[in-house]
């Protein structure tokens, strides 16, 4: 028993330092993902009684889980130092294309196929959380100049 223990602890041990970066950033896209999908629903149903638009509260969500995204992803996922500015305005870019994407898709699938938005809005953030690992590794954190 000791002896397969081991091997399961060292197995693990090389797993987790080959891809700690991955791994990270699934515990970051977890945290943050729960974020996204609670933070709209939930200024959704509280902001009800201002008669606020659904896609304004999209806006108010985006800058709420942009700027945590951002912060997560670079000060646990891929811990670099320095260059605010530089990697914001890349994390930006990627996060501002695909809201614009989503503001053009949500009142599709709202208006047209009947989606309540609190069901819509996390069908559209699987395109995100799948494509956002190769960019923020490649462009917006990378070390290359």
């Amino acid at each position: 028993m000791n002896i397969a223990f081991n091997i399961r602890k060292a197995t693990l041990k090389s797993f987790f330092e080959k891809h700690n970066t991955k791994v990270r950033f699934f515990l970051a896209g977890v945290l943050n993902t729960t974020i996204g999908l609670l933070t709209y629903p939930l200024l959704y149903i509280s902001l009800e009684s201002y008669d606020l638009h659904y896609l304004t509260i999209l806006v108010i969500t985006y800058i709420i889980t942009i700027t945590i995204s951002f912060l997560s992803n670079k000060l646990f996922v891929f811990k670099t130092e320095g260059r605010y500015l530089i990697e914001f305005s890349k994390f930006f870019t990627f996060h501002f294309v695909h809201f614009l994407i989503n503001l053009a898709i949500l009142p599709i699938m709202v208006e047209y196929a009947n989606m309540n938005p609190i069901y819509a809005q996390p069908i559209f953030a699987i395109i995100v959380i799948v494509s956002s690992y190769f960019w923020h590794k490649n462009i917006t954190f990378s070390h290359k100049s």
